[in-house]
């Protein structure tokens, strides 16, 4: 009975040193960004010696990249396709827009480091890149599918228009939020973002004028 306690404990153990971890490297990169973020720094503010840090990450850049995965699933989780029950085509489009700019507000790490990573050429790719170009992948079929579902009538050149269009327009307001702080309502800026959204489908569907 006692070793399958202490491994319980040891595993349970494990998993919050793992989080309190990653929250110090959410909270370090949040304030200087991928360069300044080292693991002398999430270990001070973590409490955890860098012995702890490295027994669970290889390198800062495989840190970086966990903390990508993390918020990405959080934000995953949190945008839906609202049913054909909530309402018009406006509604649900707008209620995508409105759930994927309250992900951000909740779960930014995986965009906002991302985006600092994917602007950066190096020699050689730090892992942290790869892993936010393999989960925007999945957010963008994501976003194609949800095209595909709420205006099924569209084609497949104007699917990828439109998503196109949908992540630069996220991405941009995004980075003006960054940029200016809580000046910037994300939410009614994306409610704004789907409306023109809205109205380019309509007109890419067929037989509109």
């Amino acid at each position: 009975m006692t070793r399958p306690r202490t491994e319980r404990r040891k595993r349970s153990n494990g998993v919050e040193s793992r989080q309190r971890i990653l929250d110090a490297a959410v909270e370090i990169s949040g304030e200087r960004g991928y360069e300044g973020t080292s693991i002398a720094a999430v270990s001070a503010t973590c409490g955890l010696p860098a012995s702890s840090i490295y027994w669970h990450f290889k390198d800062k850049d495989d840190l970086i990249a966990a903390v990508i995965e993390r918020s990405f699933e959080t934000w995953l989780a949190a945008v839906e396709l609202p049913g054909e029950e909530t309402g018009t085509l406006l509604e649900r489009v707008t209620a995508v827009a409105t759930g994927v700019a309250r992900s951000l507000i909740d779960a930014p790490d995986f965009l906002r480091l991302g985006l600092m990573l994917a602007l950066e050429r190096r020699p050689q790719e730090p892992r942290g890149r790869t892993v936010f170009l393999q989960v925007r992948e999945i957010a963008r079929q994501r976003i194609s599918d949800s095209f595909r579902t709420l205006m099924p009538d569209l084609d497949e050149d104007a699917v990828r228009t439109l998503t196109t269009y949908a992540i630069a327009g996220a991405d941009g307001l995004f980075v003006q939020r960054e940029i200016t702080g809580d000046d910037i309502d994300l939410v009614a800026m994306f409610e704004l973002h789907a409306r023109l959204i809205h109205d380019a489908a309509l007109r890419m569907a067929p037989g509109s004028a």
